[in-house]
């Protein structure tokens, strides 16, 4: 039986910290949520954090910019999960937690510690393309300091959210199914994998104590969410009854759009290359350094993509 924590979420009114924040709740751990004054005048983050209150969540106030803060923040707690944005076309601050890493070392008292992952592996992304790199290198820069400061730690690989990915059948520019044209890359058949965002946190909030996970890396590889982008496009024909019109997309032709993009874009698009032609999700197996969720946690009941895909019809 998993035992009750003490737990701090960094990012906690995010796209995917909120749900780490409701998964904890729900399972009983006492849980922080980090409160930053640069909220400033976003209301919609205030009003969050004043319904996770009244959930029984507690607000505690610490800045990145006040170092004196955020170790007295993480001095409350067993452990510290950090979900800030690494997503370019928002935000991307995955440096920040380099001085998170600080004020957990100084705190001393951090039996685990989850950094702001929660898509591809980085350390496989070695060879990645410029300028989508980045993101991956900066996530490796807050690992080789976890690392070094001997700090206990789970690392979340959950490959592909679907509301980003599988909604959209994985065309670029749009988070709704297409009920006409598609886009496939390649021939696409390589295999990706997508994953309900709930079900994203209710694996990490699993992890917190599991002595299974320590220093490793999870994998979020719910079998039946392992699927090429032709699959989903067939799951998502099957249930409007309608076949669609489809354009394959060359490796060459991709680069060359690429090329021509925003930055912003072009760090994000890029790593479509990486997942759709190369296959960089599921063309590897995992090692000792790993362990795979669905087998670790088989209780969870995580959501298959053709119930996922019925709530766009």
């Amino acid at each position: 039986m998993m035992g009750k924590r003490k737990v701090l979420v960094v990012g906690g009114t995010g796209y995917i910290g909120r749900r780490i924040v409701k998964a904890s709740l729900a399972v009983g751990h006492e849980t922080y949520v980090m409160q930053r004054p640069e909220l400033g005048l976003q209301i919609e983050k205030v009003q969050m954090l004043l319904r996770f209150k009244k959930q029984g969540a507690r607000i505690v106030e610490a800045s990145f910019s006040d170092h004196k803060s955020l170790v007295d923040a993480v001095k409350k707690v067993d452990v510290v999960i950090s979900a800030i944005s690494g997503v370019h076309i928002r935000t991307h601050c995955i440096t920040l937690q380099l001085k998170l890493v600080q004020a957990i070392t100084e705190a001393g008292n951090v039996k685990r510690f989850l950094p702001s992952e929660f898509g591809v592996d980085p350390s496989r992304m070695g060879d990645a393309l410029e300028p989508g790199r980045v993101t991956f290198e900066d996530k490796m820069a807050v690992r080789k300091a976890i690392e070094e400061a001997n700090i206990p730690f789970t690392y979340i690989s959950a490959n592909l959210f679907a509301g980003y990915f599988a909604g959209s059948l994985s065309q670029m520019g749009s988070f709704l199914p297409p009920r006409d044209k598609v886009h496939l890359f390649g021939d696409g058949n390589q295999k990706a994998v997508f994953l309900d965002e709930d079900d994203v946190a209710t694996y990490t909030i699993k992890t917190i104590d599991d002595p299974r996970t320590l220093n490793k890396t999870l994998y979020l590889r719910p079998p039946q969410n392992i699927l090429s982008q032709a699959e989903l496009i067939g799951i998502w024909e099957k249930l409007i009854g309608k076949e669609l019109e489809k354009t394959y997309i060359t490796p060459e032709g991709f680069l060359t759009t690429l090329k021509g993009l925003d930055y912003k874009l072009q760090v994000g698009i890029g790593h479509f290359y990486h997942i759709f032609y190369e296959g960089c999700l599921t063309n590897f197996e995992i090692g000792e350094d790993g362990e795979e969720a669905s087998l670790l946690y088989p209780e969870v009941n995580y959501t298959r993509m053709d119930e996922y895909l019925k709530t766009y019809v």
